[in-house]
């Protein structure tokens, strides 16, 4: 990084978090200024404190890369989102509104008894906390491979940086501060996008390269096969992805706490609305950045491995100066395939007659085969690598899909976009570890210490303490981080550990709405033993993970429901 790129960095990072701690000020003085903001945020702050919790340094660093290696299915799994956020403004909000909480799960306790909340918050913060340790991780993957720094010293010092923000910050202060923030990552992605289109040859416009891409099969947003073992397809973003959305939204306290400091129901309803609006393009769009990246390099030589760390312990070994060259042939043969590919795709644009248009058809095929085969054969040396890293070191990281974007941002980007897309993903971490850490605290403050330990004391007592419990939690978090590095895409890392237990806190909360005759016992059983099956069925790799959120939530009604009709025959014997 250039000098420009430093002052691009520190000044984007100082003026949006100073501002922040500016408007944020006065609210930590009663702890629900602190944890809600005084329940005073209008809609629009909503929206991009929802959308800034949810896109963090993991959906600017893992997902372009995700579209590099694997084409744009991926957005398919937020197709459920607007129809959980309909459902949400509907039924939970108003219900949270009207009662007043501080956390979603009070209102189990109301509903059913205290053992069924507490279970509740237990498992939210389970998943919270480990996918916070994968967010802490993120942006140090970024400091440790552009500075040369340890990644575990990084993961600590990024880890206390951010906690000690949010012990001094409230709620408000992380609303202002995600507001600043998404208008900051969304002009990043953008000029990114513009980027690679730019750094292509003279005469390929975006759509050329969208054409490009489209032929290299990396446009492949839609899916509509069928297939429980698919991650990605149409009817697991629907249908799996509608009840994981459904359940992060209406049950996890880093989602609810930011609608629950919406002015009013009105507030709140919109804000979530307006998510599940412009969620989709955002991520449409942060993918499609991946995909352009992919056309680049279809024109310029790739490493062989993304990861300059773990490659640099094979890179003066003799097999891999071997696999260099043989690379540098493949990419020949493909660059030229691809350029003659792009040449039919202009020509087929000017085209007069059917026959011409049938034999531009015939030499597009051909010409897709043949990039294809050699794209095949630039992947198998890639697989090869890895072989190479792992005979050196049984323990190397040999998924790179994380370092595709960061690699290509710092190799070809201009100095001060480098800053500012570093910039971009270290606030989008630090927004999501605010909000998180945020919620861990209110979970652990409200329904836990508040309301089994320390009963009755003051509201600076409680601001305090939740202070101290924000520091405990940084320091589990960043444990947490230490173990993260060689766990794959982060993006999906994430969604898998949310997914183990989404499912069943949100067969809990349907249970709570939709089936007054089921009480406490039942629903509290049901969960624990929903919860065991879902772990299992993701230990056995019985399906993929999206539909673990479905399996769960069926699973807590249907067991509830059982053991409900079970004792009262038992009471009625």
């Amino acid at each position: 990084m250039g000098n420009t790129d430093w002052l691009v960095l520190i000044l984007t990072l100082g003026t949006i978090i100073g501002f922040g701690l500016w408007k944020g000020r006065f609210q930590e003085q009663n702890i629900e200024g602190y944890l809600l903001a005084d329940r005073q945020m209008p809609w629009y702050h909503v929206t991009l404190s929802v959308m800034a919790t949810q896109a963090s340094a993991i959906t600017f660093l893992s997902a372009p890369g995700q579209a590099y290696i694997d084409g744009m299915r991926f957005v398919q799994f937020y197709f459920g989102l607007p129809l959980a956020m309909i459902v949400l403004s509907i039924t939970f909000i108003p219900i949270f509104k009207k009662l007043k909480v501080f956390t979603a799960y009070e209102f189990l306790e109301g509903r059913f008894d205290l053992k069924t909340r507490v279970m509740a918050s237990f498992l939210f913060l389970i998943p919270r906390a480990l996918s916070t340790g994968v967010t802490i991780a993120a942006p140090s993957i970024i400091l440790s491979t552009i500075l040369g720094w340890n990644l575990y010293w990084t993961n600590i010092v990024t880890g206390i940086v951010v906690t000690i923000y949010c012990m001094y910050g409230g709620s408000k202060t992380i609303s202002y501060t995600q507001m600043q923030q998404m208008l900051v990552v969304m002009i990043g992605m953008f000029l990114a996008g513009y980027m690679v289109v730019h750094l292509l040859p003279t005469e390929m416009g975006f759509v050329d390269t969208l054409k490009v891409a489209g032929k290299m099969d990396k446009l492949n947003v839609i899916d509509w096969k069928f297939d429980l073992n698919n991650r990605y397809n149409v009817w697991s973003g629907l249908i799996g992805g509608f009840f994981l959305q459904l359940s992060y939204f209406g049950t996890d306290q880093s989602q609810v706490s930011r609608y629950l400091s919406g002015e009013s129901v009105g507030e709140s309803r919109l804000g979530l609305l307006m998510n599940g609006i412009f969620k989709i393009p955002m991520q449409f769009l942060i993918l499609l950045v991946g995909s352009l990246v992919f056309v680049f390099y279809q024109f310029h030589e790739a490493p062989l491995f993304f990861n300059k760390t773990e490659l640099g312990k094979v890179e003066q070994t003799a097999a891999y100066k071997t696999l260099v060259k043989k690379n540098t042939e493949v990419f020949t043969e493909k660059k030229k395939a691809v350029e003659e590919l792009y040449a039919v795709l202009k020509t087929d644009e000017n085209a007069s007659t059917l026959k011409t248009k049938a034999l531009n058809a015939q030499k597009l095929e051909t010409l897709k085969a043949k990039a294809l085969a050699a794209d095949k054969k630039a992947n198998k040396l890639r697989s090869e690598v890895k072989d190479l890293m792992l005979k050196t070191n049984p323990d190397a990281n040999t998924n790179d899909t994380n370092y595709i974007f960061l690699s290509f941002v710092t190799k070809y980007l201009p100095q001060g976009m480098v800053g500012l897309l570093i910039a971009v993903i270290l606030l989008a971490s630090m927004g999501a570890m605010a909000s998180a850490f945020s919620s861990l605290t209110s979970c652990t403050i409200v329904d836990i210490y508040q309301r089994m330990i320390h009963k009755e004391d003051t509201e600076k007592h409680y601001v305090n303490a939740s202070k101290l419990v924000t520091l405990g939690w940084g320091i589990v978090c960043i444990i947490v981080a230490q173990f993260t590095a060689n766990i794959g895409s982060l993006i999906e890392a994430v969604n898998i550990l949310g997914s183990w237990f989404y499912g069943t806190i949100l067969g809990v909360f349907l249970v709570a709405f939709y089936f007054k005759f089921i009480k406490g016992d039942a629903v509290f059983w049901a969960a624990l033993l929903a919860e065991v099956f879902v772990i299992y069925a993701w230990w056995i790799d019985l399906t993929a993970f999206l539909w673990l959120n479905v399996i769960g939530c069926v699973l807590v009604i249907v067991f509830a429901w059982v053991i409900s009709l079970f004792s009262k025959t038992i009471v009625n014997e």
